[in-house]
């Protein structure tokens, strides 16, 4: 039983940490809507990926992981917010292809895309210690305890992005051409003004 609520917690952390809106979660709806659900689970796929990582460097309490990180959040939000930009930058003038051709373009591109999203934000293992110290999860005991809450971080963070890409699926059929069109405007605004958020936020640490 206790098993199964550590999995369980750390499910719940998973959820919390994919759920606010961020530009993976803008990214996700987007490439379910011009590509299909496949596109999106993928994209999911790899930012749970990335929410796994960073949930196994705080779980483990890794500190030769969790100290550099720290020191160099600057660099690592400078480059994060300029990928940020430059995937914004490619969404905003892209043109809507016929749904084949979106299905076939960079098919291995979508997790690697959103896999980097997440490495490139050192807040998110910031907010897992905080998650983890809340729901009572940073020492849970044995090594396999903590793999059992890194497994549950997992699934927790694939749930969402199951959910997100089904509600997006079903109105993908209202969107012409026309729709797609302002989709990936929109997008690509709400991922460029993301990395531009990045990127101040970096220089305000440095003025700090």
């Amino acid at each position: 039983m206790q098993n199964l609520e550590l999995l369980l917690r750390g499910a719940a952390a998973g959820v919390a940490i994919a759920a606010p809106v961020g530009p993976v979660n803008v990214l996700c709806i987007s490439r379910t809507i011009s590509r299909g659900p496949r596109a999106g689970l993928i994209s999911g796929v790899g930012a749970a990926t990335g929410d796994t990582i960073f949930g196994a460097i705080a779980g483990f309490s890794i500190s030769a992981v969790i100290g550099p990180l720290i020191r160099n959040e600057f660099w690592i939000r400078l480059v994060g917010g300029i990928l940020l930009i430059g995937i914004g930058v490619y969404y905003y003038f892209k043109r809507p292809g016929a749904p084949r051709q979106e299905a076939e373009e960079s098919a291995h591109s979508e997790y690697v895309t959103a896999l980097l999203l997440n490495l490139t934000n050192p807040t998110v293992i910031l907010s897992f210690l905080a998650i983890l110290a809340g729901l009572g999860l940073l020492h849970p005991g044995a090594w396999w305890q903590t793999l059992l809450v890194v497994g549950g971080i997992f699934l927790g963070a694939m749930l969402w992005w199951g959910v997100l890409v089904l509600l997006a699926n079903r109105f993908r059929e209202r969107f012409n051409e026309r729709a797609m069109l302002w989709m990936n405007r929109i997008a690509g605004l709400a991922i460029g003004g993301f990395g531009a958020a990045a990127i101040a936020f970096a220089a305000l640490s440095v003025a700090r």
